[in-house]
């Protein structure tokens, strides 16, 4: 059994005797969102109804919550879709463009929305789905769907969801940004979801961005958005349990053929930690570089994450060419590297270090190239110091490493050539099903206990399941830890992988909601089986007495929700625990009344 507990620093709860007001096209206190927050006051909640057609108008807030009054909430009305549609909106003249926007607010709540159809030709305009500006704070913006915005120019920009901090005396600070979705954008020169300059304390979270022609989540520092230059990096954040995917630059007007839009990018940001995610199918997975000359991104944390697949590289640091920046003091941990180059370009690799790259450090990761990809390429000999060790290699075909001007074909040779992976391994690493995000490491796997145990503030608590990080003693090479209590074997011996996975549950700690009245959270959960299952929730409290058991019949493949209603119960700690009769998983959750 897994029990493991997330908390989320941004949920705070308004006891004011605040009003909840509904937008509607008949029946509501109004017609139109923007009447409403004009309305608004801190700890005011708007719920908006679904339409006939689309809510077609800029939603700008006036208001400001406050921390003793709480946010003003915008959302959509419970079980119901409503749209905010920007055709015919394009020539609007404020700037920038967009259909969400909040500048110099603070305490405000975006969820539950679907925003698009905001389309510019016009070089001169900077579309965007979700715009935060200026020196906002104690901002979430969750669970929305943002999609067909675009930039059709090819020298302008736009943006899925875009946060910039233009303030050299105040921060963009204690933002979170949880469960959206961002997709079908025509992007330019820019990037599908966005932190750039004086932003700190985020939190970007099981979000999913795909299917755009650049950059998935990027991370940004020196581009004179703040104007007080030290304070000008996104910093001190978390990007956590995220997906990119099919993100490709080619045929983007901004960068005709080149294929260089990341899934996850940092050029300048400084001390992120980014755990649990995944990309595929985009032009990079991973990138960590500044492309600034003469300035630094730092403190970068990879680990735990499934980089599989991309298109050209898995993971690329430091800057592109000899006239960028620099990465140091960098962590590339316990990460599974699958296949990637997927297209055979002949500047390809699984990780490529570019120039200026210093004092970073890559162990414990699983590196699986397809033949004559490069596993590692470090060849233009402007960095230092930058160990390698306790990595795991494999090819499926010509296994190839690239240092300073020397090639190798074999393992042996480029641990004598470069002098690192002294305690590495080449060896097939029996994964389950990478290319199905299952990393998962079969029995006899030559991963197991082969890592290099560091402090759980480098490796963390948890693995790409939200397994416990190290078990049995010492830390498994690769994303995941092999689980030696819950495999299960199959007749001829082998594990099988897990059919299903425990998310942390949302809210947590919860309370009566202030939207809703309810009391109750989201407990979620992912089926990988590809097929329907039928799953006994069970919920008990810290004496081990059941509070409720639940039979859950036909559940679908994918994520799932179970809404746990505990008005009936008193504030304390509760385990949900998720079980097929063979393998259980189970959340911690935090009732506060």
């Amino acid at each position: 059994m897994k029990i493991f507990l997330i908390s989320l620093i941004f949920l705070t709860y308004s006891f004011v005797d605040a009003t909840t007001y509904t937008v509607a096209e008949t029946g509501g206190d109004f017609t139109s969102i923007s009447e409403a927050l004009t309305a608004a006051q801190a700890g005011d909640t708007i719920m908006v109804r679904a339409k006939s057609v689309p809510y077609n108008e800029v939603v700008e807030f006036r208001s400001s919550g406050n921390e003793t009054d709480g946010y003003i909430t915008l959302m959509a009305y419970p079980g119901e879709h409503p749209v905010i549609d920007g055709s015919g909106l394009e020539n609007n003249t404020d700037w920038p463009l967009g259909l969400v926007k909040i500048i110099n607010k603070n305490y405000i709540r975006v969820e539950g929305f679907e925003i698009r159809n905001l389309i510019a030709s016009n070089s001169g305009q900077f579309p965007g789905g979700i715009w935060i500006r200026g020196t906002s704070h104690h901002i979430e913006i969750k669970n929305n769907i943002v999609h067909h915005i675009e930039q059709n120019g090819n020298n302008a920009g736009a943006h899925g969801i875009a946060v910039y901090g233009t303030s050299g005396s105040s921060s963009i600070h204690d933002l979170l940004i949880d469960g959206n979705e961002v997709y079908s954008c025509k992007l330019g020169w820019s990037e599908s979801l966005v932190l750039n300059g004086n932003v700190e304390n985020f939190v970007v979270s099981n979000n999913v961005i795909h299917d755009n022609n650049n950059i998935a989540y990027d991370f940004i520092g020196f581009e004179g958005e703040c104007p007080v230059p030290e304070l000008d990096q996104a910093r001190n954040g978390i990007v956590a349990d995220n997906i990119a995917y099919n993100i490709d630059s080619r045929g983007n007007p901004a960068y005709g053929d080149e294929a260089s839009a990341d899934g996850f990018y940092v050029d300048g940001g400084k001390d992120i930690l980014f755990e649990r995610n995944t990309a595929y199918n985009c032009n990079i997975g991973f990138e960590v570089a500044s492309e600034h000359g003469g300035k630094i991104t730092s403190g970068i944390v990879v680990r735990n994450n499934l980089i599989r697949e991309n298109i050209v590289l898995g993971l690329s640091i430091g800057g592109y060419d000899s006239d960028r920046g620099e990465a140091r003091d960098c962590k590339i941990i316990n990460n599974t590297f699958y296949k990637n180059n997927s297209e055979n370009f002949n500047w390809g690799a699984e990780i490529l270090l570019q120039y200026y790259c210093g004092n970073n450090v890559f162990k414990n990761n699983i590196v699986f190239s397809k033949s004559n990809t490069p596993l590692v390429e470090n060849t233009t000999r402007t960095g230092e110091n930058n160990v390698f060790d306790f990595n795991l290699y494999f090819t499926e075909g010509n296994a190839v490493w690239r240092w300073d001007n020397d090639a190798y074909s074999d393992f042996a040779s480029f641990q004598t050539g470069s002098g690192e992976d002294a305690e590495g391994l080449f060896a097939d690493p029996k994964l389950a099903d990478p290319s199905n995000d299952n990393p998962a490491l079969q029995s006899g796997s030559p991963a197991i206990d082969a890592g290099m145990n560091m402090s759980a503030d480098i490796v963390g608590e948890f693995d790409f399941f939200g397994s416990e990080r190290i078990q049995n003693g010492t830390i498994d090479v690769g994303a995941a830890e092999f689980d030696f209590a819950n495999s299960i074997e199959d007749g001829e011996g082998s594990v099988l992988p897990e059919d299903f996975r425990m998310l942390p549950a949302y809210p947590n700690p919860f309370g009566k909601s202030i939207e809703t009245g309810n009391v109750a959270t989201n407990i979620r959960f992912i089926i990988n089986s590809g097929k329907e299952k039928t799953l006994k929730l069970i919920i008990y409290d810290t004496t081990g007495r059941i509070i409720e058991n639940i039979s859950l019949k036909s559940i679908r493949s994918g994520m799932n929700i179970y809404r746990w209603n505990a008005a009936n119960l008193s504030s304390g700690n509760y385990f949900a625990v998720l079980t097929d009769g063979r393998y259980s998983e189970a959340v911690k959750i935090l009732l506060l009344k």
